[in-house]
């Protein structure tokens, strides 16, 4: 099981994601738990800035896809899990009262790159890698994931990394705008901003925070029924398939049924 320590260094916090042997990869518990520390995290106005990164070497490889066939088999238990168990934990994030940084280094890909884009400034490792390769899943990123990486990346990046699955490098990154800079050592140069941060004003960067999110266009809510449409993948056979390729470590072969 993976699990999330926390750390805290003068006013400066540090959770780091830890699931050994998966590259960090979230299980469910280590969703949950994610939720339940930003949020107590936001309670606690001693603090001036929260770092997360992840553990030995990368930050993270998206949700464990060991749990699908068990916790997201089909659309009912799809939705459960994307709109209650993930969505909490990106709020939670999103919604910090803290200046957040995602300190990245390694794998950033799938929810790992979610978690990464619900933070405020994403610095990362040049050696460091990026991408939503969930097309070889046979299932489309669920509507509350997309909202934060469309905000970054616009319409046209966000459907590139979709569509094309493709994994590329921090440059790439930066271009495409999901980053703020590279630096040789990501975990003293967030460090360093955290430093920054932590010497303002904390009510002025929390309202920063704030009216930067208030004032940025956000869609109209899904209907229910666009909801249950984008969960509908979940039955399909592509989806089924692509979760059993994964796990066996071989090529899916789509049908599109």
């Amino acid at each position: 099981m993976g699990k999330l320590t926390l750390q805290r260094e003068d006013n400066i916090a540090t959770v780091t994601l830890s699931n050994p042997g998966k590259l960090n990869a979230l299980d469910i518990a280590m969703w949950r738990e994610l939720t339940t520390t930003f949020q107590t995290l936001s309670q606690d106005e001693s603090l001036r800035c929260v770092i997360i990164r992840g553990k030995n070497g990368n930050f993270a490889a998206g949700a464990d896809i060991a749990e699908f066939k068990a916790q997201r088999a089909d659309a009912v238990q799809g939705i459960t899990y994307h709109v209650d168990i993930i969505a909490p934990a990106l709020d939670a994030i999103g919604n910090s009262l803290h200046p957040t940084i995602a300190a990245i280094e390694g794998v950033c890909v799938g929810g790992g790159l979610e978690i990464a884009c619900a933070c405020d400034l994403r610095i990362a490792a040049p050696d460091s890698r990026f991408g939503i390769p969930i097309k070889r899943l046979g299932f489309a990123l669920a509507p509350t994931e997309m909202q934060d990486l469309l905000q970054l990346a616009g319409l046209a990046t966000t459907l590139e990394i979709l569509l094309e699955g493709r994994v590329f490098n921090a440059d790439e990154a930066m271009r495409k705008g999901l980053l703020h800079r590279i630096a040789g050592d990501v975990h003293a140069e967030a460090r360093q901003a955290a430093k920054r941060i932590a010497e303002g004003a904390p009510q002025a960067a929390r309202m920063n925070k704030k009216l930067a999110r208030r004032l940025s266009p956000r869609p109209n809510a899904l209907t229910r029924q666009e909801l249950l449409d984008a969960y509908a993948l979940l039955d399909s056979q592509d989806y089924h398939e692509g979760v059993d390729a994964f796990i066996h470590n071989r090529p899916p072969v789509f049908a599109g049924k």
